[in-house]
């Protein structure tokens, strides 16, 4: 099984779990029914919200912790001088 094809059949179980609590298939054991009743609706929601911090997190500390590289910039320096020169060989005007 793939990891696509996993993530699919997890997300399919969990979606109608909520989905049978929702509609009072199923019950929550230890918890009230108004209880239920007011987190399940905003569910969906928190979790769109959780994840979409994570990922600005995650993003945020992959700018954060991203490291120079000199060497890898004067390398592409020397690329695109190579490729302006034979440009120019050929007839292009560069610049």
């Amino acid at each position: 099984m793939t990891r696509a094809q996993r993530i699919a059949v997890i997300s399919t179980i969990i979606t109608a779990l909520y989905l049978l609590t929702f509609f009072e298939f199923l019950r929550v054991p230890l918890v009230e029914g108004a209880v239920v009743q007011e987190i399940l609706p905003v569910l969906p929601w928190w979790l769109l919200v959780s994840f979409g911090s994570y990922s600005l997190w995650s993003l945020g500390w992959g700018l954060l912790t991203f490291r120079d590289c000199p060497e890898a910039y004067e390398e592409l320096l020397a690329e695109i001088s190579q490729a302006k020169n034979e440009l120019r060989s050929r007839g292009v005007t560069v610049d």
